[in-house]
């Protein structure tokens, strides 16, 4: 029997986001997320602190100093946090991530039981690779949930860029891989490094020393994908590139990474199940009016921020040229 599952995640002015990722994830069997917060001007801690009134998360302040790094903080503090040291499997994701899981119910457990019967023997990684969704052709931002709004995303076999194969990780706390990274966790003891049991999307198992950050040759998605909405509409990513990235903060969000992952290759509508399962668990959290006042108000804030940044003179060519690269390939 599988144990209960943590998900920790880092946020800033993710608020008209969040709570469609709460609710799938929750129907997909999480039992508990830990969402860091830092500098947000939106709500999302809000929404974060009204999350855990209910029972449904924790709220972390993770405030950093100026030029501090908030994801390599969170990955620090969450690693002390009670609700990570009471859980069996461990998960690190981004508000923009959702797990599409394709064996069994779709869930969590299922997998982790399909991966084990594959590989025959308990496992104690189970990682799987992006599947990068561009923007569908769409320039401005609507609030409705982005696993329908953005169905045209990479292909299945190849990769769209040198980032497009990035991998997440859920794995088991059972203090083999005691550090924690964005991507996978770290730190095993050179003695024992050869004893952890690391999987693919598939049950195929690589040596825990060869695991980097993306997927590796062979790499199997048998058992699903996860879907990266990194850009969303022309207009949340503006709002995006403002807000600066949580890991690489001095990094400049622009056209190379707008190339690198803005992919728009083939439709993928395998998702649409599991969000149509995940609508009752978001009108649940919609139907609290406390809950449901946070999050109009950080779909309003977000909306003003995009008037301010398309007003923005300093922003004109920026603007032009996501407006003429919206889709970059024949994905339509």
């Amino acid at each position: 029997m599988v144990g209960k599952i943590v998900l920790f995640t880092t946020m800033k002015n993710e608020g008209p986001f969040m709570l469609e990722w709460v609710a799938y994830h929750l129907s997909l069997g999480i039992d508990h997320i830990l969402i860091f917060t830092n500098d947000c001007v939106d709500g999302t801690d809000l929404i974060a602190q009204r999350l855990e009134a209910m029972g449904i998360a924790t709220h972390v302040d993770n405030s950093v100093k100026e030029g501090g790094n908030p994801q390599h903080q969170m990955l620090r503090r969450a690693r002390r946090h009670p609700e990570v040291q009471s859980a069996e499997w461990l998960l690190c994701l981004d508000v923009d991530e959702f797990w599409n899981i394709k064996t069994g119910d779709g869930g969590f457990r299922d997998l982790i039981n399909a991966i084990e019967t594959k590989a025959g023997k308990t496992v104690d990684a189970i990682s799987f690779a992006w599947k990068l969704f561009g923007t569908s052709a769409n320039v401005s931002y609507v609030d409705a949930p982005v696993t329908r709004q953005f169905v045209l995303g990479d292909n299945a076999d190849t990769y769209h860029s040198g980032r497009a194969f990035g991998l997440k990780t859920l794995f088991r706390n059972n203090g083999m891989l005691p550090r924690f990274g964005p991507h996978r966790p770290k730190g095993a003891d050179p003695e024992t490094e050869d004893q952890i049991a690391w999987s693919d999307a598939s049950g195929n198992l690589l040596p825990a020393k060869d695991v980097g950050w993306r997927a590796w040759p062979g790499f199997d998605h048998s058992f699903g994908r996860i879907h990266h909405y990194s850009v969303r509409s022309v207009e949340s990513f503006l709002v995006k590139r403002d807000r600066g990235r949580t890991n690489h903060i001095n990094v400049d969000q622009s056209q190379i990474y707008w190339r690198d992952m803005n992919a728009n290759h083939t439709p993928d509508l395998s998702i649409l199940p599991k969000a149509a399962a995940a609508d009752d668990a978001l009108a649940e959290l919609m139907n609290d009016p406390v809950l449901a006042d946070l999050h109009n108000k950080a779909v309003g804030w977000h909306r003003d921020k995009i008037q301010d940044l398309k007003a923005r003179e300093d922003w004109a060519k920026f603007r032009d040229w996501l407006g003429n690269n919206l889709l970059k390939c024949d994905g339509i």
